[in-house]
């Protein structure tokens, strides 16, 4: 049931939202009623994959070492925050921003340092939460949104160069999936001001709440 659950959330992603499909749909319902239904289907999936999950069957598979659990903690919350800090940001990537496109500077902020820095940052997550669950339930589980934030940067970049052709070249030209490179091969500089104060408070306090009802909500205490 977990397989099938994680199957069908990872489907709808990828066989849906990343193919001809999506645009076909849109076409005969319009742009909106596809989201809404799209938005549905993705929360009654989640909802599932959650119950098989609490539900599941667990095989131990090893013991991560102490120190490893250590790093991966620290990996998770900086996983959540640069997630948390993808959300406040405008990014030309997300839904309904495309038109940042357009900008004569479409890569500031977080941006500049990865162009998915939520997809990025969900994806350390998910491997963290592996390496601290080492049962094969977990491994399902939080392996589903792992493979899901992997494939999804080039799934969405592959989308975007085909719907905005002329200025996409351009602007992944001067970003990179992975954090840095960009600015490391000299295709960017990060500009502090452009991410402000704000934002990574707001994404350090989210962290620190998480961390904080931890052990309320999913019964494993960090603090």
């Amino acid at each position: 049931m977990l397989v099938a659950a994680g199957l069908f959330f990872i489907g709808i992603h990828i066989f849906v939202s990343s193919t001809p499909l999506r645009g076909w749909i849109i076409q005969r319902v319009g742009a909106r009623p596809y989201q809404g239904v799209f938005s549905l289907l993705s929360l009654a999936g989640l909802v599932w994959l959650i119950w098989a999950y609490v539900n599941a069957e667990r095989a131990a598979l090893w013991q991560t070492p102490g120190a490893l659990i250590f790093a991966a903690v620290i990996a998770s919350m900086a996983g959540i925050w640069l997630a948390a800090l993808g959300v406040f940001s405008p990014n030309p990537t997300t839904v309904d921003q495309e038109a940042l496109l357009q900008s004569p500077t479409p890569a500031r902020g977080v941006v500049r340092i990865t162009r998915h820095p939520f997809m990025i940052g969900f994806a350390l997550w998910a491997a963290a939460h592996m390496l601290l669950n080492p049962d094969t339930a977990s491994l399902a589980f939080f392996g589903t949104f792992f493979v899901l934030a992997g494939l999804g940067p080039r799934l969405i970049d592959a989308k975007k160069a085909k719907a905005f052709a002329r200025q996409w070249p351009g602007f992944a030209s001067a970003t990179s999936i992975i954090p840095f490179l960009a600015i490391a091969q000299g295709r960017n500089q990060f500009v502090s001001s452009e991410v402000g104060w704000w934002r990574p408070m707001v994404a350090l306090l989210a962290v620190g709440l998480l961390a904080y009802f931890h052990g309320a909500l999913f019964g494993v205490a960090l603090l």
